[in-house]
Parts: C-alpha cells; structure tokens; sequence
C-alpha cells in the first residue's frame, strides 16, 4: 500500500470519530428534551424570564438607593472640597458691607418673627394627654421648640462654617438638616415651615457675601493705608531733600557774597582771574540747587508725578512674571528694596523705571494691557503679570514719548549663586560645602 493510502486512511478513521462523538451527543440532547412534554419546556422558558426579570428590578431598586444615599452625603473635606468646587455667582449686588449687613438683619429679624409668633414649626392641635388637650398641646410645642432649636443650632453652626469652597456642600447639610428633623416630627405632625427653610438658605448667601465684601473692603483699606504711608514718607523726603538744598543755598549765597567782596578788594589782573572762575563755579551750583529746589516744589504740587516701575523675581516667581508697580517717592530704588524685604527669598531685579508726569495713568495702561495675563484675578493689589519685556516695552513707547532704558536679562544674583552652590553640593554629598 502507497504511503499516500495510509495517510488517506488515517485521514478517514479520525473524521469517523469525530462524526461518532457529535452522533453520540446529539442523541444525549435528544434523550434530555425527549423527557420533557413541550408545556414542561416552555414553563422553565417562563421561570427563568421571571427570575431575570426580577433580578433587573432589584438592580434597578439597588442603584436607586445608592442615588439616593450619595445625594444625601454632605462632603465636608477642605482637599475634596477645594479639588471640585466652582465659581460662586453672587446673589446680592450691594456695593459695601453695610448694606450686607442691613439685609442681614431685616433676614434674621423675619426669622425671629416666626418663631414668636409660632409660624415656624407647624404644630396640630388635636393631641391629648390623659384626656387633657391643653397638656396635648404644650407637648406638641415643646417639642416643636426642641426641634426648631435643633435646626437653629445646625444651621448657626453650618453658616459659620461657609467659605469660598463649600457653599453647596453647606446648603445640602441645611436641606438634610430641614429633612432629617421634619422626619423625626412626622409621628406627630409637627414639620419646620419651607418658608422658613428658604430664610436659612438666604442667610446662608448672604452671610457669606457679607463676609467677602468685608474682606474686600479691608483690602481696600489696606491699600488706602499703604498709600497714606506712602504720602507721608514722600512729604519727609521732600521736606529732608528740600531742608538740605537750602542748607546749600545759604551756604553759596553766602560764598558769593565773600567772593564779591574779595573781588572789589582785588589788585591784581591775576586774582581777579582766580576769583572770577571760583564765582562761576559757584553760581552753577547755586543754579543746579535752585534748578533741584524747583523740582522739588513741582513733586509736591503735582501729585500724579512718580516713577513706573517694572521688577521681576525669577527666583520667586520663575522667568516672564513681572511686577509693575508705581511709587511717588523721590528714590524709586528705595520702593524696589523695600519689596526685596518684603517676605520674598531674593532681592528684585529692576527692568525699567519710568518717571512721569501722570504715572498713574501709564500704570493703568500697563495693568489694562495684561490684565489677561494677571496672575491674582481676586486681589487686585497683588500687580504681578505673565508678560515678555518686549511687550512691556511696546506698552510703555505707546504711552509714553521720551526715551526709556529697559534691562532685558534679569541679574538674579542672589538666584543664581544658590543654585550653583546647590549643585556643588549634589555633586558632593559628603563633603562639607561652606555656603555661610
């Protein structure tokens, strides 16, 4: 027999057994289903559509519950609370905490009203104690005051805690508050009033709007504050520089007066020389005080006069963040050394300082151009701005024609030798580094 015939028959022998195997089970099958009239078939079909049924439902009824206990969980966590929380849209558009305050008290006041005169707790009348309603009825409010007071205290305390990231989660504890006691209460028909629910819940707001006007307001004043120190350290120096200049005015006119003297009394063509060249020396001095004296006056009269100034802190604040900032002080730098002080770890470094007739108005220039790129949208004191110093510059050309002197790199001294001196001591771990 041809080696091909054997493979042949070995091909056949496997396909016959695999024809016998599916035989044998569909016999089985057979067998099962041939115990089993068509009704029997069909009633199992049914069960088990019945039993899937049910277990969809109770699925749905599983998920509902879960919906329900997550609708009444009341998230308190500052982290969670600050990761999700969103803008807060004002309700109330009062322009100064006083008015927040009025409205505030006439709230409370309509409060105070209802529990006086009873309207806040709804509470029946028909419960008797030993045959005795009124014993029913002084039941019924007492236990009405427990439960006012209850959502008193829940809502005093959840208003107090009301801050910028929690508004919501605060209104929902007020609701679950409102819910939870009108439960307890429902045995005996006795149920906080929604009216008086929603004069919670418009304390809430304002309490809180209340507060952030107040914060405003004091940042308000903090600036006005600033501004006074300003001012008075502008009127010291000016009084200082011009104390000084008349000091020198004096003592010229003076020296002039000598040298007249000593110029009448001159024999010689020679000392007259002498004397005439010191005089002109003089007189110019005496014209650059005069001339320092004059500007004094107009710093103090024209109060917009002051300097623009442009800062930046890579160290603090990284690369392209600058401070514009404006200063009326006779020394500019006097102002960038007291920010340098002013809880930062590196000194400024100083890109332009611009003096100007009405600095203020180049400022606001400046701040309108960038205020995109501002970097507190809340705290408008803080100037500090996402920019490039050529975009500054382009700012400062257009609002201002005379000529100007930009610092392009920033310095950074102080910057850079820490961290030159914090890789010398990476690459050395175990060498001692002085950096004293």
């Amino acid at each position: 027999m041809a080696l091909f015939d054997v493979f042949r028959i070995s091909e056949f022998k496997h396909k016959l057994a695999q024809a016998s195997a599916e035989r044998d089970d569909l016999k089985a099958i057979v067998a099962a289903t041939g115990a089993l009239d068509l009704a029997q078939i069909r009633k199992k079909i049914d069960e088990q559509q019945q039993r899937s049924a049910a277990l969809q439902a109770e699925i749905q009824t599983h998920k509902a519950e879960i919906e329900r206990l997550q609708a009444e969980i009341v998230v308190l966590e500052d982290e969670v609370l600050i990761q999700s929380f969103g803008l807060y849209k004002p309700r109330y558009d009062f322009n100064n905490s006083a008015a927040y305050k009025l409205k505030l008290d006439v709230i409370r006041e309509k409060q105070a009203s209802m529990v006086k005169s009873a309207t806040a707790v709804h509470c029946p009348t028909s419960w008797t104690i030993n045959n005795d309603r009124k014993e029913g009825e002084r039941m019924v409010r007492d236990f009405g005051k427990i439960i006012l007071r209850a959502f008193n205290n829940e809502c005093d305390t959840a208003i107090l805690a009301a801050k910028f990231n929690n508004l919501d989660s605060i209104e929902k504890r007020i609701n679950k508050a409102f819910d939870t006691l009108n439960k307890l209460g429902g045995r005996m028909s006795i149920q906080i009033v929604p009216a008086y629910l929603a004069l919670k819940l418009e304390e809430l707001h304002l309490a809180y709007e209340y507060q952030v006007m107040k914060k405003e307001e004091k940042e308000e004043q903090k600036k006005l504050r600033e501004q006074t120190r300003e001012e008075a350290k502008l009127a010291r120096e000016i009084e200082e520089a011009r104390s000084a200049l008349e000091k020198e005015e004096r003592h010229f006119k003076k020296a002039l007066v000598s040298l007249d003297e000593r110029l009448a009394r001159a024999e010689t063509a020679a000392e007259r020389d002498v004397l005439l060249e010191e005089r002109q020396s003089i007189s110019g001095k005496l014209e650059e005080v005069t001339k320092n004296k004059a500007e004094i006056d107009y710093r103090e009269r024209n109060t917009r006069a002051g300097y623009v100034y442009i800062v930046s802190n890579v160290g603090a604040f990284g690369e392209g963040i600058f401070k514009i900032g404006v200063t009326r002080r006779l020394d500019p730098i006097e102002r960038v050394d007291e920010l340098s002080d002013a809880s930062v770890p590196y000194d400024f470094d100083v890109h332009a300082i611009v003096f100007s007739d009405d600095a203020p108005a180049l400022e606001n220039a400046l701040h309108r151009t960038f205020a995109s790129t501002r970097l507190n949208l809340v705290n408008l004191r803080r100037e500090f701005f996402r920019a490039t110093i050529d975009e500054i510059e382009t700012v400062v050309r257009e609002n201002f024609n005379k000529p100007v002197d930009f610092t392009r790199l920033a310095e950074a001294a102080e910057f850079r030798q820490s961290e030159l001196r914090r890789r010398e001591l990476a690459r050395t771990p175990n060498e001692a580094v002085n950096i004293s």
